[in-house]
């Protein structure tokens, strides 16, 4: 046979297709087109080659002994070439990792960091998405997850980030106004609570040794956010996680009221779930993180 130019792939392709099913109608729905368009490429395919394919019926197409004979020798070949270019065009897509991370980790603490990540090689689309504050359940569609936990959940690959510990905290004004005596709060001292911990105060209390006042008025927030925004507005002092609350101290809008933390019994994790493939793209986001947030103290 001749020499096939570039301009002629098309044209085999269709042919295979076409000589494959021995139907112009079927070839046509394969590729998309019509079955008028499968033979005319099929006939300029004949032109070009000099050599003539097939005898066509109104519907049907019989090869001729060479156009059998050249559909043995390309069709596998087309079926590679596709197979081929499949591949290229996966390999050309950007990889998207999705990661689910509570509202307030991810606000003040993941989202700030990851600039460095996605200015990093390989180019990864990540898709951030953020649930219950409270819940431990892992959303189905994500790829990794940052979740608060006792021990994580069975069926998962999980690591440790850090422990969960909470800082006393309030507007500079509100510590300016403290008053302590004894190891006992004296001014008034209002406080605000997450509504997943509502007796966090007495447990601060408990163990860091300094007694709270009789009577105090509480604050219930079912947003980790809206505790600190709170504090940062004077309303109370507020127990929050560090060091995810970092920034909010470096920038002054709130303070420590005392060095005395609480270390809560549940603790950030990475995790991700054994039964779904980890891909490279996975992988090279879950050793930064790992890399960034692990072990923070």
């Amino acid at each position: 046979m001749k020499t096939v130019t570039r301009s002629s792939l098309r044209g085999l392709r269709t042919f295979c297709v076409a000589a494959r099913y021995e139907s112009f109608k079927v070839a046509a729905d394969e590729l998309f087109i019509t079955a008028s368009a499968v033979s005319q490429q099929i006939k300029n395919l004949e032109q070009e080659l000099g050599l003539q394919l097939c005898e066509r019926s109104t519907r049907d197409l019989k090869l001729t002994e060479t156009g059998r004979a050249g559909f043995d020798l390309l069709d596998p070949l087309v079926d590679q070439l596709d197979t081929d270019g499949a591949d290229f065009r996966q390999a050309g897509r950007r990889k998207s990792v999705r990661v689910s991370v509570q509202p307030f980790y991810a606000s003040e603490f993941f989202v700030p960091r990851l600039s460095e990540f996605t200015a990093m090689p390989p180019e990864i689309d990540i898709q951030v998405g953020t649930s219950d504050e409270a819940s431990e359940k892992l959303p189905a569609d994500a790829d990794l997850s940052i979740r608060l936990f006792r021990s994580p959940p069975a069926g998962t690959q999980s690591d440790l980030l850090f422990p969960l510990r909470m800082a006393p905290a309030g507007s500079p004004d509100f510590k300016k106004s403290l008053k302590i005596q004894k190891k006992k709060i004296t001014s008034p001292f209002p406080v605000i609570v997450h509504e997943t911990r509502p007796k966090a105060w007495t447990e601060w209390s408990e163990s860091s040794g300094i007694a709270l006042p009789k009577d105090f008025k509480v604050t219930r927030l079912d947003s980790m956010i809206a505790v600190v925004r709170a504090a940062e507005q004077g309303i109370g002092a507020a127990l929050v996680p560090v060091p995810i609350a970092d920034l909010w101290f470096k920038q002054g809008s709130i303070v420590r009221l005392f060095p005395q933390e609480l270390v809560a019994d549940q603790s950030y994790f990475l995790v991700s779930r054994e039964d779904r493939d980890t891909d490279a793209a996975v992988e090279t986001l879950r050793r930064w993180i790992l890399q960034k947030f692990a072990a923070q103290t």
